[in-house]
């Protein structure tokens, strides 16, 4: 009884939390119409590890609330990753990009040992992506287009889903990945804040 309220509570926040993840991310986009601090090589490599973590739990048929956040993250990583080409001014690129995530996404399905391969590589390209964004934001020393907020979220969902995978199959890749990305979560969101204070100092 415990148990299940535990899950279901951890499955609800960790749905609502990641229901408006990206939309302070996107907002703050939109408004300075700058993509500086965010590392679009770090966006490509996060939105490859949720098609494939999403692949992955949808093949073994793995229960749906255990993962029903990541397609609501691919949406937004989608819109957040058009909204930065477009204010690069390469919005034409957008089509190349989704013929490759969609090819991706269907060649995954068609052995069980590719799928598998490449769950194995997704905790490496999901945790790339995040020394990615750490990178540009050393580079940058700047965090005033990143939202703090994000990274915040990005860090309470992935703690939760450590325990609902505990809780739930227990799939040791799966464990890895959350533990791996819980920690360079929280490595980037201290990052930012460091950089915002030091901004507001500078002011």
């Amino acid at each position: 009884m415990a148990r299940e309220w535990l899950l279901d509570s951890l499955n609800l926040s960790t749905l609502l939390a990641c229901t408006v993840l990206k939309l302070p991310q996107i907002a703050l986009l939109t408004r300075t119409k700058s993509p500086k601090g965010i590392s679009v090589r770090g966006l490509i490599l996060e939105l490859s590890g949720y098609i494939v973590f999403t692949t992955y739990e949808m093949y073994h048929e793995y229960p749906f609330a255990t993962y029903l956040e990541y397609p609501i993250l691919i949406a937004q990583d989608t819109v957040l990753f058009l909204l930065i080409l477009h204010y690069n001014g390469n919005l034409r690129q957008s089509l190349i990009y989704s013929l490759i995530f969609v090819g991706g996404s269907q060649l995954l399905m068609l052995k069980s040992w590719i799928i598998d391969s490449a769950m194995s590589l997704c905790t490496f390209v999901s945790a790339s992506s995040r020394f990615a964004q750490l990178q540009c934001l050393w580079q940058t020393k700047d965090a005033g287009q990143v939202s703090a907020f994000t990274w915040a979220m990005s860090t309470y969902t992935c703690m939760a889903r450590i325990l609902t995978t505990v809780l739930t199959s227990g799939d040791l890749k799966v464990l890895l990945r959350f533990v791996v990305m819980t920690t360079l979560n929280g490595w980037v969101l201290a990052t930012v804040v460091f950089y915002k204070q030091n901004g507001q100092k500078l002011k």
